[in-house]
């Protein structure tokens, strides 16, 4: 619980600072990369909802994740709990052969070497299952942190590369790149 208000605390704690004043007199709003890698964190997808909310209209595309996002974590979290209850059938099997010498019906096809080698997999799977959730967990920071960078993006005409081929010392044939920014 205090992990959950230290996080709302920093996502909240830059507001006074939003704006800033421009030559124009007007105010720009300038989007936190570290309130959206926060409100991911809290909430997952929050923070591409947060981006979205904050681009200009014709580059708003950021909802689109949020479903992902969630089917990566049902996805995942399904096979973590199923490979973790297979694990603990299959645990509870080969107890009850060693204590009473029968197990259950559903299992009967294995003996004891292929129920302990079916547990070895099972915890493998769960493993790696946590694995997966830890790993759509992170992308979905990373994904928030990066497109949050790219909000206030300028991909406007004055923007320009140039690639020309030029001479160099008077012998060496070579090839000149120029940057236009602004």
């Amino acid at each position: 619980m205090r992990i959950l208000i230290v996080f709302l605390l920093f996502a909240f704690s830059g507001q006074a600072e939003d704006s800033i004043p421009s030559l124009k007199n007007d105010t720009v709003k300038v989007h936190s990369v570290k309130k959206a890698v926060i409100l991911s964190a809290v909430i997952p997808g929050a923070g591409q909802i947060y981006n979205h909310t904050a681009m200009p209209k014709g580059k708003k595309k950021a909802f689109w994740k949020v479903p992902l996002i969630y089917a990566g974590l049902g996805a995942t979290g399904y096979f973590l709990i199923s490979n973790q209850q297979t694990q603990k059938e299959l645990k509870q099997e080969y107890q009850s052969r060693l204590d009473t010498g029968s197990g259950s019906d559903k299992w009967s096809a294995y003996d004891d070497l292929g129920i302990l080698t079916l547990y070895d997999q099972y915890l493998d799977w769960r493993d790696l299952s946590i694995l997966g959730l830890a790993g759509v967990y992170l992308i979905q920071l990373v994904d928030a942190g990066v497109e949050a960078h790219f909000v206030n993006f300028d991909v406007s005409e004055d923007l320009s590369m140039s690639i020309e081929p030029t001479l160099m010392n008077n012998f060496t044939g070579g090839i000149k790149v120029k940057l236009k920014f602004r």
